[in-house]
């Protein structure tokens, strides 16, 4: 009698430890070993999709709420050999519709594609990932997640490899088929199981789900939330991973202002990637020619200081996050613009100069362990005076706890010495950097953070070459604040970095709460309050902003913010307003100043959309108003017709200039197919008084190999009497070795 009681008695102990083990088990995606390898065609008959044993459903929606599953049904099932990754996912509708994709060029992004995201966390750290998604016309997406994908800034779509996959669209689903080569990504050999997660977006029903739940106030890119994949047998790399990408380019030139004229020169050179065991790439680069990225967006500078242009090339963007990451947007120890990019003042363009050789190692060397090595020469310019430098970078980052790190950084930039030094470096034009930083990334994802110190070393005698941040956030489902604290000394003096102003502190807290209202219309609102304070031991307090403002997401991913500013300044340096020439206003006055800023995205589903930023109120002695934005038609996938504009109307009083600043900046970006682009960007600039014409056809003629054809025009606005015009012919070739 006794036994009979104590049965059911145990039996309900057991049953929730039975159906965690048993949930435990379904959130894990199982990947099956084949025998032969799968032929790549999209229709999923092979048997190992035919069964229906194996597939990962139940996605789970991020948005617009995180509370229900999603309203259409998505499924993944993976396959592996010793040579490739197989996926493939099957991506089910209500009913027949119709499909959003931007164009047909590589690497998409945005909320208003269809499209499947599959995200590979290969050393289970939680940090680092990668990506690789596809549309339902088959358009390819891969791109490396770092820092923990908190942002969505820490998705880049720069990095390139070569995967093949196929998508087809039926009735009532479309569905896709990947084959990924082993060799193309870093794993630890002999790995059992990763962290994976996939996620959809789906541009009819204006979400987005997920297979691993995320609450929706993350980033749908962040990697605290993941579930295991786990492998049948070890993964073990049995292919080299040796790339070559050789590339022959053409060049002719012509500068109406010098009156000089560069006949039709060729160049060679090329770029390799050699993989290192499992985890380690490096990369190899001679005579790099970078011609055929596109010009940067132009904008119009009312600020003091310096503005940041991103890095577009493709060598310095494999894992950049390990040089990049360390210090924060006003104080980056190491910018790798400032290798081999120069500003052409006629133009206002940022312009290329000659890189010599340029290699890179960098990845894992244990599972906590990331290291990264960079030295680039560039040449000697007699003619411009300007000595070859010589670029060396070492990075280090170690993961402690479960998703923070620590990193050291040391950054040398060395001038050759003229003939009299008898030497190769001349020792008095050095400049060296050395930085320790600890990102904390909790492993819920509700707290980061950032505390560094680098410290700046030159020839000449300094004084305080340091700068010092630290800066916390906390982010839940409603609440989000953060406090930074920043100090920057006199002489610190980064060369390779980018820091806009020294010789200041800084203190930063902002406090923001969202509702989330059971609405058809609006997702999620709320408000924000946000303190900005500098000064310095000299002078005092030199900057205050304190803003105030209101946020409103719409469930069709329309946003509306408004904020009024509250701002003081004080000019420690004689400064023009309008940057026109006008007569500048003193160093030593100070200003307040009150404006109020309108910003707002409408839903970017829609065939027209519209990106606005306005602000009007004081401005220094007088008034200003800025309408900053972009509209943009969208064609289908053939075409993109955008135009930027920027209009700033500035009245002073007398003896300062007023002035009507207007950029102006069409595009058309046409995509042919898959394998034939044409952009073509225009952009009027009264500021720097330009007319910019740059317009590009790319051919991909063969899997990460393309012919690119080239025209970037210059002239003078008031009667286009020409500045410069340049042709440029490239074409490279992806070989794996």
């Amino acid at each position: 009698m006794k036994l009979r009681l104590l049965l059911p008695a145990v039996f309900c102990l057991a049953l929730p430890v039975l159906v965690f083990a048993q949930s435990g088990l379904e959130t894990n995606a199982f990947a099956f070993k084949l025998k032969e390898p799968l032929v790549l065609d999209g229709e999923l008959d092979d048997a190992i999709w035919m069964d229906p044993e194996g597939w990962n459903g139940n996605f789970r929606q991020y948005f617009p709420s995180d509370t229900s599953e999603s309203r259409v049904r998505t499924r993944v099932k993976i396959a592996f050999d010793e040579q490739n990754l197989y996926i493939a996912a099957v991506m089910e509708n209500l009913g027949p519709r119709k499909y959003v994709s931007t164009s047909l060029r590589r690497d998409f992004r945005g909320e208003q594609n269809d499209a499947i995201v599959f995200v590979l966390d290969t050393f289970n750290d939680k940090t680092n990932a990668f990506s690789f998604g596809i549309n339902p016309y088959g358009v390819q997406r891969e791109g490396l997640i770092s820092n923990g994908g908190s942002r969505s800034e820490d998705l880049s779509l720069a990095w390139d490899n070569k995967w093949f996959s196929e998508a087809k669209i039926y009735e009532n689903h479309w569905q896709a088929e990947l084959v990924i080569p082993l060799s193309t990504i870093r794993f630890s050999e002999g790995a059992q199981n990763w962290n994976v997660n996939f996620y959809r977006i789906d541009s009819e029903y204006g979400e987005r789900s997920t297979w691993t739940p995320i609450p929706r106030n993350f980033s749908l890119l962040t990697l605290a939330y993941s579930r295991k994949l786990i492998f049948e047998e070890p993964l073990e790399k049995n292919s080299a991973n040796i790339s070559l990408i050789p590339y022959a380019a053409a060049r002719t030139s012509k500068n109406f202002l010098e009156g000089t004229e560069e006949s039709l020169t060729p160049s060679f050179g090329g770029d390799a990637k050699i993989g290192i065991g499992p985890a380690l790439n490096l990369d190899l680069t001679f005579n790099p020619d970078f011609s055929q990225v596109e010009v940067d967006q132009q904008v119009t500078n009312l600020d003091r200081f310096e503005i940041f242009f991103p890095e577009r090339r493709q060598f310095f963007l494999e894992n950049a996050d390990l040089f990049d990451s360390f210090g924060q947007t006003r104080s980056r120890p190491f910018f790798s613009r400032r290798i081999g990019v120069d500003i052409d003042s006629a133009t206002g363009q940022n312009v290329q100069s000659k890189i010599i050789y340029g290699a890179r190692l960098s990845g894992k060397i244990t599972e906590d362990w990331r290291v990264g090595l960079m030295n680039m020469q560039t040449a000697t310019d007699e003619e411009a005076g300007i000595s070859g430098k010589n670029f060396t970078v070492m990075a280090l980052q170690k993961k402690i706890f479960t998703r923070s790190n620590v990193g050291l950084i040391f950054v040398d930039r060395e001038s050759l010495a003229v003939d009299e030094y008898q030497q190769l470096f001349d020792p008095t034009a050095y400049n060296r950097l050395i930085g320790l930083d600890y990102n904390l990334n909790s492993a819920d994802g509700k707290w980061t953070g950032k505390v560094f110190y680098h410290r700046t070393f030159e020839s000449r005698e300094t004084v305080s070459p340091y700068s010092f941040n630290a800066y916390m956030l906390y982010s839940d489902i409603h609440w989000s604040w953060s406090v930074s604290y920043q100090d920057i000394g006199q002489d610190f003096n980064p060369v390779v970095g980018f820091v806009p102003r020294v010789n200041f502190k800084r203190l930063n807290p902002d406090l923001a709460y969202l509702f989330y209202p059971k609405s058809n219309l609006i997702n999620r609102h709320g408000p924000k309050v946000e303190f900005e304070g500098y000064w310095n031991e000299d002078i005092g307090q030199t900057d205050r902003d304190i803003n105030l403002g209101y946020l409103i997401r719409f469930n069709s991913f329309a946003e509306l913010e408004i904020t009024q500013k509250n701002r003081y300044l004080y000019l420690f340096q004689d400064f023009d307003p309008t940057r026109t020439g006008g007569v500048p206003l003193p160093a030593g006055t100070d200003y307040y100043n009150k404006t109020v800023q309108l910003e707002y995205k409408s839903n970017p589903r829609n065939p027209v959309n519209l990106e606005l930023d306005a602000e009007a109120g004081q401005y220094y002695t007088g008034n200003f108003q800025r309408v900053t934005g972009q509209m943009g038609l969208r064609m289908g996938y053939l075409a993109n017709v955008s135009m930027n504009f920027n209009y700033a109307r500035i009245r002073l009083p007398e003896l300062q200039s007023d002035a009507d600043l207007i950029l102006v900046g069409p595009r058309i970006d046409l995509t042919f197919t898959k394998k034939l682009f044409w952009t073509t960007f225009i952009q009027y600039n009264n500021q720097i008084d330009n007319i910019n014409i740059n317009t590009r056809f790319q051919w991909r003629y063969a899997p990460v190999s393309d012919f690119f054809l080239v025209y970037t025009d210059n002239y003078f606005p008031g009667d286009f009497a020409p500045k410069q015009r340049s042709l440029v012919l490239k074409l490279n070739y992806w070989l794996n070795i």
